[in-house]
């Protein structure tokens, strides 16, 4: 699995997964852009579709991804499936996901077994999620583009100060 190493100045982290620019939107929400202004970095889980959504972030805070499902092969052999970030006294795994919806927080959690980490980002089912598993915090921020089983748009934050992390979905409005 890919190390990568990242400092954080104000602790915020932005999180979204599952933009699926151009097929099922036209560009990412300008909401976004709003709700990650401060961020120190910006964490993709997959299903970009298309490299313009990682320059767009990058104009926000440095951008880490990883390819998902729906991404071509040069996104792919570009991003990698899986990275560990490191940040300090804390390390994220990063990761798309796969499988039935209800199954991928236990899947992509096993993947990272063996690794020490003390958050896990991931996407895939399009459902905000948001849970502690013993010492690994799991988030799911959702998807922008393409929300399901009844959720709305969203993406998240992630605090971390030391080694606390407080995690937060965001709900886009809509038409922005």
């Amino acid at each position: 699995m890919l190390g990568v190493e990242c400092k954080l100045q104000n602790g915020l982290i932005g999180i979204i997964s599952d933009t699926h620019v151009p097929t099922r939107a036209y560009s990412l929400p300008s909401q976004v852009f709003s709700l990650f202004e401060g961020a120190d970095l910006i964490l993709h889980a997959g299903d970009l579709e298309d490299e313009s959504v990682l320059e767009e972030l990058g104009a926000l805070a440095p951008v880490e991804a990883v390819a998902g499902n729906m991404d071509p092969v040069k996104i792919r052999a570009k991003l990698g499936t899986g990275k560990i970030i490191n940040l300090g006294e804390i390390s994220l795994g990063l990761i798309h996901g796969a499988g039935m919806p209800r199954g991928v927080p236990d899947l992509v959690l096993s993947r990272f077994q063996g690794f020490n980490i003390q958050g896990l980002i991931f996407g895939h089912s399009h459902v905000p999620f948001l849970e502690q598993r013993g010492d690994v915090l799991l988030i799911n921020p959702g998807s922008t583009a393409d929300p399901r089983r009844g959720s709305r748009p969203s993406c998240a934050r992630l605090w971390i100060e030391g080694r606390k992390m407080r995690g937060e979905i965001m709900y886009l409005t809509e038409g922005e």
